[in-house]
Protein backbone atom coordinates (compact mmCIF):
# COMPACT_ATOMS: atom_id res chain seq x y z
CA UNK A 1 0.00 0.00 0.00
CA UNK A 2 1.19 3.51 -0.69
CA UNK A 3 0.93 6.57 1.50
CA UNK A 4 -1.04 8.43 -1.19
CA UNK A 5 -4.57 7.84 -2.36
CA UNK A 6 -6.38 7.75 -5.66
CA UNK A 7 -9.91 9.12 -5.75
CA UNK A 8 -12.60 6.56 -6.53
CA UNK A 9 -15.15 7.67 -9.14
CA UNK A 10 -18.57 8.25 -7.58
CA UNK A 11 -20.12 5.49 -9.67
CA UNK A 12 -17.65 2.95 -8.31
CA UNK A 13 -18.28 3.65 -4.63
CA UNK A 14 -19.68 0.84 -2.54
CA UNK A 15 -22.44 1.56 -0.02
CA UNK A 16 -21.13 -0.06 3.15
CA UNK A 17 -23.88 1.22 5.44
CA UNK A 18 -25.69 -2.12 5.39
CA UNK A 19 -22.65 -3.79 6.97
CA UNK A 20 -23.29 -1.84 10.20
CA UNK A 21 -26.27 -1.45 12.48
CA UNK A 22 -28.44 1.59 11.87
CA UNK A 23 -27.71 4.71 13.90
CA UNK A 24 -31.32 5.83 13.47
CA UNK A 25 -31.26 9.63 13.56
CA UNK A 26 -27.72 9.92 14.97
CA UNK A 27 -24.82 11.16 12.83
CA UNK A 28 -21.97 9.18 14.40
CA UNK A 29 -18.67 10.88 13.51
CA UNK A 30 -16.54 9.47 16.32
CA UNK A 31 -14.74 6.45 14.89
CA UNK A 32 -11.45 7.71 16.35
CA UNK A 33 -13.04 7.53 19.79
CA UNK A 34 -14.96 4.24 19.68
CA UNK A 35 -15.76 2.21 16.60
CA UNK A 36 -19.02 0.34 16.17
CA UNK A 37 -18.53 -3.27 15.26
CA UNK A 38 -19.95 -4.55 11.95
CA UNK A 39 -23.05 -6.73 11.92
CA UNK A 40 -20.93 -9.82 11.20
CA UNK A 41 -18.81 -9.09 14.28
CA UNK A 42 -21.92 -8.71 16.44
CA UNK A 43 -23.07 -12.16 15.31
CA UNK A 44 -19.69 -13.58 16.25
CA UNK A 45 -20.04 -11.98 19.69
CA UNK A 46 -23.38 -13.72 20.08
CA UNK A 47 -21.74 -17.01 19.16
CA UNK A 48 -19.04 -16.40 21.79
CA UNK A 49 -21.78 -15.85 24.37
CA UNK A 50 -23.34 -19.15 23.33
CA UNK A 51 -20.02 -20.84 23.97
CA UNK A 52 -20.14 -19.64 27.55
CA UNK A 53 -23.76 -20.68 27.93
CA UNK A 54 -22.87 -24.10 26.52
CA UNK A 55 -19.14 -24.71 26.99
CA UNK A 56 -19.56 -28.19 25.56
CA UNK A 57 -19.92 -26.46 22.18
CA UNK A 58 -16.64 -24.55 22.49
CA UNK A 59 -14.03 -26.21 20.24
CA UNK A 60 -10.83 -26.74 22.20
CA UNK A 61 -8.87 -25.85 19.08
CA UNK A 62 -10.15 -22.25 19.35
CA UNK A 63 -7.84 -21.53 22.29
CA UNK A 64 -5.01 -21.30 19.76
CA UNK A 65 -6.90 -21.32 16.47
CA UNK A 66 -8.74 -18.06 17.06
CA UNK A 67 -5.69 -15.99 18.15
CA UNK A 68 -3.64 -17.44 15.31
CA UNK A 69 -6.29 -16.53 12.74
CA UNK A 70 -6.23 -12.97 14.10
CA UNK A 71 -2.46 -12.89 13.60
CA UNK A 72 -2.86 -14.08 10.02
CA UNK A 73 -5.44 -11.37 9.33
CA UNK A 74 -3.16 -8.72 10.83
CA UNK A 75 -0.33 -9.99 8.66
CA UNK A 76 -2.51 -9.61 5.56
CA UNK A 77 -3.55 -6.13 6.65
CA UNK A 78 -0.06 -4.82 7.38
CA UNK A 79 2.43 -6.84 5.35
CA UNK A 80 4.05 -8.11 8.54
CA UNK A 81 4.47 -11.77 9.47
CA UNK A 82 1.86 -13.50 11.62
CA UNK A 83 4.38 -14.61 14.26
CA UNK A 84 5.55 -11.00 14.72
CA UNK A 85 2.21 -10.04 16.32
CA UNK A 86 1.19 -10.19 19.96
CA UNK A 87 -2.44 -9.74 20.92
CA UNK A 88 -2.92 -7.18 23.65
CA UNK A 89 -5.63 -5.30 25.49
CA UNK A 90 -4.55 -1.96 24.03
CA UNK A 91 -1.53 -0.01 22.88
CA UNK A 92 -0.05 0.23 26.39
CA UNK A 93 0.89 -3.46 26.48
CA UNK A 94 3.28 -3.02 23.59
CA UNK A 95 4.75 0.17 25.00
CA UNK A 96 5.48 -1.68 28.24
CA UNK A 97 6.99 -4.62 26.35
CA UNK A 98 9.52 -2.33 24.68
CA UNK A 99 10.22 -0.39 27.88
CA UNK A 100 10.88 -3.63 29.77
CA UNK A 101 12.62 -5.40 26.92
CA UNK A 102 15.37 -3.04 25.87
CA UNK A 103 18.55 -2.73 27.94
CA UNK A 104 18.82 0.91 29.03
CA UNK A 105 21.70 3.13 30.03
CA UNK A 106 21.16 6.32 32.05
CA UNK A 107 22.22 8.50 29.10
CA UNK A 108 19.92 6.77 26.62
CA UNK A 109 17.34 9.22 25.32
CA UNK A 110 13.71 8.50 24.51
CA UNK A 111 12.26 11.20 22.27
CA UNK A 112 8.61 12.17 22.78
CA UNK A 113 6.54 14.91 21.21
CA UNK A 114 4.86 17.65 23.18
CA UNK A 115 1.18 16.79 23.59
CA UNK A 116 1.69 13.14 22.67
CA UNK A 117 -0.95 10.66 23.81
CA UNK A 118 -0.61 10.13 27.61
CA UNK A 119 0.24 6.41 27.30
CA UNK A 120 3.69 7.38 26.03
CA UNK A 121 4.35 9.60 29.03
CA UNK A 122 3.01 7.04 31.52
CA UNK A 123 5.37 4.48 30.00
CA UNK A 124 8.60 6.47 29.76
CA UNK A 125 8.49 9.10 32.48
CA UNK A 126 8.67 6.61 35.40
CA UNK A 127 11.86 5.15 33.88
CA UNK A 128 13.30 8.62 33.51
CA UNK A 129 12.37 9.52 37.08
CA UNK A 130 14.14 6.39 38.33
CA UNK A 131 17.31 7.30 36.44
CA UNK A 132 17.21 4.42 33.94
CA UNK A 133 17.04 6.69 30.89
CA UNK A 134 16.31 10.24 29.81
CA UNK A 135 13.18 11.60 28.18
CA UNK A 136 13.38 14.59 25.87
CA UNK A 137 10.21 16.31 24.71
CA UNK A 138 10.33 17.94 21.29
CA UNK A 139 8.21 20.94 20.38
CA UNK A 140 6.88 21.63 16.89
CA UNK A 141 8.33 24.57 15.03
CA UNK A 142 4.85 25.55 13.87
CA UNK A 143 1.29 24.89 14.92
CA UNK A 144 1.40 21.13 14.20
CA UNK A 145 4.11 18.52 14.63
CA UNK A 146 5.75 17.58 11.32
CA UNK A 147 8.13 14.90 10.14
CA UNK A 148 10.79 17.59 9.84
CA UNK A 149 10.35 18.46 13.53
CA UNK A 150 10.96 14.86 14.55
CA UNK A 151 13.93 14.28 12.27
CA UNK A 152 15.57 17.53 13.42
CA UNK A 153 15.18 16.53 17.08
CA UNK A 154 17.04 13.23 16.71
CA UNK A 155 20.60 13.29 18.05
CA UNK A 156 23.40 10.80 18.63
CA UNK A 157 21.93 10.12 22.08
CA UNK A 158 18.48 9.17 20.77
CA UNK A 159 17.91 5.49 21.56
CA UNK A 160 14.20 5.43 20.78
CA UNK A 161 11.58 7.63 19.14
CA UNK A 162 8.16 6.85 20.63
CA UNK A 163 5.58 8.61 18.51
CA UNK A 164 2.08 8.45 17.07
CA UNK A 165 1.71 7.96 13.34
CA UNK A 166 -1.38 10.19 13.52
CA UNK A 167 -1.90 12.57 16.43
CA UNK A 168 -4.98 11.95 18.56
CA UNK A 169 -5.50 15.65 19.28
CA UNK A 170 -5.26 17.24 15.85
CA UNK A 171 -4.81 14.52 13.23
CA UNK A 172 -1.29 15.60 12.21
CA UNK A 173 0.54 12.74 10.48
CA UNK A 174 4.27 12.01 10.28
CA UNK A 175 6.12 9.93 7.71
CA UNK A 176 7.45 6.91 9.62
CA UNK A 177 9.88 6.00 6.85
CA UNK A 178 11.77 9.26 7.21
CA UNK A 179 11.73 9.12 11.01
CA UNK A 180 12.95 5.52 10.94
CA UNK A 181 15.76 6.38 8.56
CA UNK A 182 16.93 9.21 10.80
CA UNK A 183 16.83 7.28 14.07
CA UNK A 184 18.39 4.15 12.53
CA UNK A 185 21.27 6.31 11.33
CA UNK A 186 22.22 6.97 14.96
CA UNK A 187 21.61 3.36 16.05
CA UNK A 188 18.20 3.92 17.60
CA UNK A 189 14.73 2.45 17.19
CA UNK A 190 11.31 3.66 16.12
CA UNK A 191 8.24 2.71 18.15
CA UNK A 192 5.22 3.69 16.08
CA UNK A 193 1.84 4.15 17.75
CA UNK A 194 -0.63 3.36 14.95
CA UNK A 195 -3.78 3.56 17.08
CA UNK A 196 -5.17 6.32 14.85
CA UNK A 197 -3.90 4.98 11.54
CA UNK A 198 -3.87 1.17 11.43
CA UNK A 199 -6.88 0.22 9.32
CA UNK A 200 -7.45 3.75 8.01
CA UNK A 201 -4.16 4.99 6.53
CA UNK A 202 -2.64 2.92 3.72
CA UNK A 203 0.81 1.76 4.78
CA UNK A 204 2.66 -1.46 5.42
CA UNK A 205 4.92 -2.29 8.33
CA UNK A 206 7.93 -3.31 6.19
CA UNK A 207 7.86 -0.03 4.25
CA UNK A 208 7.25 2.04 7.39
CA UNK A 209 10.71 1.25 8.75
CA UNK A 210 9.30 0.89 12.27
CA UNK A 211 10.97 -1.50 14.69
CA UNK A 212 7.92 -1.79 16.94
CA UNK A 213 4.28 -0.93 16.40
CA UNK A 214 1.44 -0.66 18.88
CA UNK A 215 -2.25 0.01 18.28
CA UNK A 216 -5.50 -0.11 20.15
CA UNK A 217 -8.07 -2.34 18.49
CA UNK A 218 -11.31 -0.54 19.24
CA UNK A 219 -10.83 2.31 16.78
CA UNK A 220 -9.93 1.77 13.12
CA UNK A 221 -9.62 -2.02 13.51
CA UNK A 222 -13.31 -2.08 14.50
CA UNK A 223 -12.68 -4.30 17.53
CA UNK A 224 -14.06 -4.27 21.03
CA UNK A 225 -12.76 -2.16 23.90
CA UNK A 226 -9.91 -4.11 25.45
CA UNK A 227 -8.29 -5.23 22.18
CA UNK A 228 -4.92 -4.18 20.87
CA UNK A 229 -1.87 -5.13 18.85
CA UNK A 230 1.87 -5.22 19.45
CA UNK A 231 4.23 -5.90 16.58
CA UNK A 232 7.98 -6.37 16.78
CA UNK A 233 10.32 -6.76 13.84
CA UNK A 234 11.39 -10.40 13.66
CA UNK A 235 15.09 -9.83 14.23
CA UNK A 236 14.31 -8.01 17.49
CA UNK A 237 11.95 -10.51 19.13
CA UNK A 238 14.61 -12.72 20.71
CA UNK A 239 16.89 -9.76 21.48
CA UNK A 240 14.50 -8.10 23.90
CA UNK A 241 15.11 -8.89 27.55
CA UNK A 242 13.25 -11.90 28.92
CA UNK A 243 10.39 -11.19 31.28
CA UNK A 244 7.48 -13.16 32.77
CA UNK A 245 5.04 -14.18 30.05
CA UNK A 246 1.65 -15.80 29.67
CA UNK A 247 2.01 -19.58 29.95
CA UNK A 248 0.19 -20.28 26.68
CA UNK A 249 3.19 -18.79 24.86
CA UNK A 250 5.29 -21.72 26.07
CA UNK A 251 6.69 -23.93 23.37
CA UNK A 252 4.35 -26.91 23.11
CA UNK A 253 1.54 -25.32 25.15
CA UNK A 254 -0.98 -26.35 22.48
CA UNK A 255 -0.88 -29.87 23.89
CA UNK A 256 -3.29 -29.42 26.81
CA UNK A 257 -3.04 -33.09 27.73
CA UNK A 258 0.69 -32.94 28.41
CA UNK A 259 1.61 -29.54 29.82
CA UNK A 260 4.03 -30.78 32.50
CA UNK A 261 6.01 -33.23 30.40
CA UNK A 262 9.59 -33.91 31.64
CA UNK A 263 11.23 -32.47 28.53
CA UNK A 264 9.44 -29.09 28.79
CA UNK A 265 11.80 -26.13 28.36
CA UNK A 266 9.56 -23.62 30.14
CA UNK A 267 10.67 -20.99 27.63
CA UNK A 268 8.62 -19.11 25.06
CA UNK A 269 8.59 -20.39 21.51
CA UNK A 270 11.63 -18.80 19.79
CA UNK A 271 10.98 -16.00 17.33
CA UNK A 272 7.34 -15.72 18.35
CA UNK A 273 5.89 -12.39 19.46
CA UNK A 274 3.07 -14.18 21.27
CA UNK A 275 5.30 -14.18 24.35
CA UNK A 276 3.82 -10.69 24.84
CA UNK A 277 0.21 -11.81 24.45
CA UNK A 278 -2.17 -10.56 27.09
CA UNK A 279 -3.16 -13.34 29.51
CA UNK A 280 -6.23 -15.32 28.54
CA UNK A 281 -5.35 -14.47 24.97
CA UNK A 282 -8.26 -16.30 23.39
CA UNK A 283 -10.78 -13.96 24.99
CA UNK A 284 -13.70 -15.12 22.87
CA UNK A 285 -15.85 -12.09 23.66
CA UNK A 286 -13.13 -9.87 22.16
CA UNK A 287 -11.41 -11.98 19.54
CA UNK A 288 -14.41 -13.67 17.94
CA UNK A 289 -15.87 -10.31 16.83
CA UNK A 290 -12.42 -8.88 16.07
CA UNK A 291 -11.82 -11.69 13.58
CA UNK A 292 -14.96 -10.74 11.66
CA UNK A 293 -14.13 -7.03 11.88
CA UNK A 294 -10.71 -7.63 10.37
CA UNK A 295 -12.26 -9.75 7.63
CA UNK A 296 -14.64 -6.89 6.88
CA UNK A 297 -11.78 -4.39 6.83
CA UNK A 298 -9.81 -6.54 4.42
CA UNK A 299 -12.83 -6.95 2.16
CA UNK A 300 -13.50 -3.20 2.11
CA UNK A 301 -9.84 -2.27 1.87
CA UNK A 302 -7.87 0.33 3.81
CA UNK A 303 -7.56 2.39 0.65
CA UNK A 304 -11.37 2.58 0.45
CA UNK A 305 -11.52 3.84 4.05
CA UNK A 306 -8.85 6.42 3.33
CA UNK A 307 -10.48 7.67 0.11
CA UNK A 308 -13.95 7.79 1.66
CA UNK A 309 -12.79 9.77 4.69
CA UNK A 310 -10.65 12.11 2.61
CA UNK A 311 -13.69 13.00 0.53
CA UNK A 312 -15.92 13.62 3.57
CA UNK A 313 -13.29 15.63 5.43
CA UNK A 314 -12.67 17.81 2.38
CA UNK A 315 -16.43 18.29 2.13
CA UNK A 316 -16.41 19.48 5.75
CA UNK A 317 -13.40 21.79 5.44
CA UNK A 318 -14.71 23.60 2.39
CA UNK A 319 -18.01 24.31 4.16
CA UNK A 320 -16.72 25.43 7.56
CA UNK A 321 -18.27 28.75 8.60
CA UNK A 322 -15.13 30.87 8.72
CA UNK A 323 -16.74 33.53 10.88
CA UNK A 324 -17.28 31.06 13.74
CA UNK A 325 -14.94 28.09 13.23
CA UNK A 326 -11.33 27.39 12.38
CA UNK A 327 -9.66 24.23 11.17
CA UNK A 328 -7.63 22.70 14.01
CA UNK A 329 -5.78 20.18 11.83
CA UNK A 330 -3.28 20.53 8.99
CA UNK A 331 -4.98 21.74 5.83
CA UNK A 332 -2.82 19.65 3.49
CA UNK A 333 -4.18 16.06 3.19
CA UNK A 334 -0.61 14.70 3.00
CA UNK A 335 0.03 15.99 6.54
CA UNK A 336 -3.22 14.71 8.02
CA UNK A 337 -4.65 11.38 9.12
CA UNK A 338 -8.14 9.96 8.45
CA UNK A 339 -9.96 12.73 10.31
CA UNK A 340 -9.80 16.44 11.04
CA UNK A 341 -10.53 18.76 13.95
CA UNK A 342 -12.28 22.09 14.16
CA UNK A 343 -12.64 24.69 16.89
CA UNK A 344 -14.65 27.79 17.65
CA UNK A 345 -13.02 31.16 18.34
CA UNK A 346 -12.58 30.39 22.05
CA UNK A 347 -12.42 27.28 24.28
CA UNK A 348 -15.74 28.22 25.86
CA UNK A 349 -17.42 28.49 22.47
CA UNK A 350 -15.89 25.18 21.39
CA UNK A 351 -17.33 23.51 24.49
CA UNK A 352 -20.71 25.09 23.69
CA UNK A 353 -20.54 23.77 20.12
CA UNK A 354 -19.76 20.29 21.46
CA UNK A 355 -22.83 20.37 23.68
CA UNK A 356 -24.96 21.67 20.84
CA UNK A 357 -23.81 18.86 18.57
CA UNK A 358 -24.73 16.32 21.22
CA UNK A 359 -28.18 17.88 21.44
CA UNK A 360 -28.47 17.71 17.66
CA UNK A 361 -27.43 14.03 17.80
CA UNK A 362 -24.18 14.65 15.97
CA UNK A 363 -21.51 12.70 17.86
CA UNK A 364 -17.87 13.84 17.74
CA UNK A 365 -15.05 13.92 20.30
CA UNK A 366 -13.92 16.92 22.33
CA UNK A 367 -10.13 16.66 22.52
CA UNK A 368 -7.66 19.32 23.68
CA UNK A 369 -10.00 22.22 22.98
CA UNK A 370 -11.09 21.02 19.54
CA UNK A 371 -13.85 18.94 18.02
CA UNK A 372 -12.46 15.80 16.42
CA UNK A 373 -14.57 14.68 13.47
CA UNK A 374 -13.81 11.12 12.42
CA UNK A 375 -16.20 9.60 9.87
CA UNK A 376 -16.21 6.08 8.47
CA UNK A 377 -17.61 4.06 5.60
CA UNK A 378 -21.15 4.22 7.00
CA UNK A 379 -21.16 8.04 6.94
CA UNK A 380 -22.31 10.16 4.02
CA UNK A 381 -22.11 13.81 3.02
CA UNK A 382 -25.48 14.22 4.66
CA UNK A 383 -23.88 13.53 8.06
CA UNK A 384 -21.27 16.20 7.38
CA UNK A 385 -23.97 18.62 6.31
CA UNK A 386 -25.75 18.05 9.64
CA UNK A 387 -22.56 18.91 11.47
CA UNK A 388 -22.00 22.05 9.41
CA UNK A 389 -25.58 23.17 9.92
CA UNK A 390 -25.23 22.76 13.70
CA UNK A 391 -21.98 24.72 13.99
CA UNK A 392 -23.15 27.45 11.63
CA UNK A 393 -25.96 28.82 13.81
Amino acid sequence: MSQTSVAVPAGDRVDWRGAFHDFDDVAYLNLAGMAPIPRAAAKALERAADWKKRPDRLPETEFFGLPNRIRELLARLTGGAADEFALATGASNGLAAVANGLEWKPDDEVLLAQGEFPAHFSTWMPLAQSGKLRVRIMKPAGRFLTTEDVVAAITARTRLVSISHVRFDNGARVDPRRVAGAVHAVGGFLLLDASQSLGAVPFTLPESGADFMVASGYKWLLGGFGTGVFWARRNLIDKLRARPFYWMALEGAENFSSLSRPDATHTPAPGQARRWDAPETANFFNLAPLEKSLEFLLSAGVQAVWDHNARLIEHMITRLPVDGCVLASPREPALRGPYACLAARSPEKTQALYQKLREEKVVVSLREGALRVSPYLYNTERDIDRLIAAVSV
